[in-house]
């Protein structure tokens, strides 16, 4: 048995984090408490108990449990569970945990629900991914969703601490430690229990060529968990979460947090998601407070993908810095948006007469000429006339931000529009 699931815990007390759910008077506990258990889908990263609580609710309701997992299960293995637990004489049916449910198809999934209707399952589901998004609607609306975070470090040192004592116990023996180590591993396993279990026993099982058991040290315990800390899945939550946290920190003016979001996805070796979206950031948030930053960040990310990783962090860098450094506007993204809208409302369909083309003055037309001013043929290159068209003709989609690039402009086309 992996040392992770012998040293699991047993009672409520013995499970580190989640309090905000499964302290006392926290929901999920009370919920349990009350001996009659709904379904359940726990959504949180690994390691962070969602395995454990499942099995303590099922010793808890006295209900036969099932496990499987989404990644290995077929139609017909729940088919078979789902035949086997009508054959229980069990009034309170049975509890299915079904660990990575997001693994699912659509039809897998609904073949629990007549099940789930009729009381013969109790379904607790698990996934690392946005329930949300991965998870049938019908199975959602039948179910209570519990979030799991990431354990805080102080919390997984009780469980660190455990680990060592248990260890030592077993093997009749005292283990040698740098000052400082159970804090050191607990803050560098990524908010991860397993983790933390594995790298516990992976330290009191290292020795020198002698054989003889190593001084655990922090630089063991760096090889040993080096990168441990990193979640990153280019295809999940992460990936979006990490993205969404680069430019909300570009665009707050924090180039502190920017950098260090744009240091996670280049340590995860994922180069092209940062340099797609600080070409967005240049455009979206900054704008034409800094017109000229969509140059500079476009020239940066063109050095980043020709010299490739490690050295593009440089360049990357220097744009990340620039952008939550520079003045902001997203005036032109709203005007556009709002552009936008209208023609979804189905507005704006026809044309002003002067901005057709004069192939346009055919027979039939009761319209004949163009009726179109040339700007340049006009003082200042502009005259006025309708462009927009009749339905819309009065709209005004931009607002002049209020830096010093965009104000320029709209004073001087105040000046010449007056």
């Amino acid at each position: 048995m992996p040392f992770a699931d012998e040293i699991r815990p047993q009672t409520w007390d013995d499970i580190v984090g989640q309090k905000h759910i499964l302290s006392p008077n926290a929901p999920l506990r009370k919920i349990v408490e009350s001996g009659t258990v709904p379904n359940l889908i726990f959504y949180g990263p690994p390691g962070t108990g969602k395995t454990t609580t499942a099995r303590l609710i099922a010793q808890q309701s006295n209900m036969p449990l099932y496990k499987v997992n989404g990644t290995t299960t077929s139609l017909a293995e729940i088919r078979a569970i789902i035949a086997e637990a009508e054959l229980l004489d069990n009034t309170h049916g049975i509890l299915l945990y079904l660990d990575e449910i997001q693994y699912l198809n659509k039809k897998q999934q609904q073949s629990l629900l007549e099940y789930m209707e009729n009381g013969k399952i109790t379904l607790i589901a698990s996934t690392t991914e946005n329930p949300y998004f991965y998870i049938y609607g019908a199975i959602l609306s039948r179910s209570t969703v519990f979030e799991f975070k990431p354990i805080e470090a102080s919390e997984l040192e009780k469980a660190i601490t455990r680990a060592f004592d248990t260890l030592c116990k077993r093997e009749n023996s005292e283990v040698e430690m740098e000052v400082g180590i159970i804090p050191y591993i607990a803050a560098n396993v990524g908010g991860d229990c397993r983790k933390a279990m594995n790298t516990v026993e992976l330290c009191m099982l290292s020795y020198d060529a002698q054989g003889n058991r190593k001084k655990i040290t922090k630089e063991l315990v760096r090889q040993l968990t080096q990168r441990s800390s990193m979640k990153y899945d280019k295809e999940g939550d992460q990936h979006y979460d990490l993205l969404s946290a680069l430019q909300k920190s570009i665009r707050g003016s924090d180039e502190n947090a920017a950098l260090h979001y744009l240091a996670r996805l280049l340590m995860a070796d994922d180069l092209i998601s940062p340099c797609r979206r600080l070409l967005v950031i240049a455009s979206e948030d900054i704008g034409l407070a800094y017109p000229q930053a969509i140059t500079i960040v476009k020239s940066c990310v063109d050095a980043a993908l020709q010299i490739g990783l490690p050295e593009a962090r440089i360049p990357l860098a220097q744009a990340v810095v620039l952008l939550a450094t520079a003045p902001k506007s997203n005036s032109a993204y709203m005007a556009l948006a709002r552009a936008m809208e209208d023609i979804q409302n189905g507005k704006g369909g026809t044309f002003p007469r002067q901005l057709q083309n004069m192939h346009y003055d055919g027979v039939g037309n009761t319209q004949q000429g163009q009726n179109y001013k040339y700007p340049h043929d006009y003082p200042n290159h502009y005259v006025k006339q309708q462009y927009l068209p009749d339905d819309l003709k009065d709209v005004k989609y931009y607002e002049y931000g209020d830096n010093k690039i965009e104000q320029a402009a709209k004073a001087y086309w105040d000046l010449i529009k007056k």
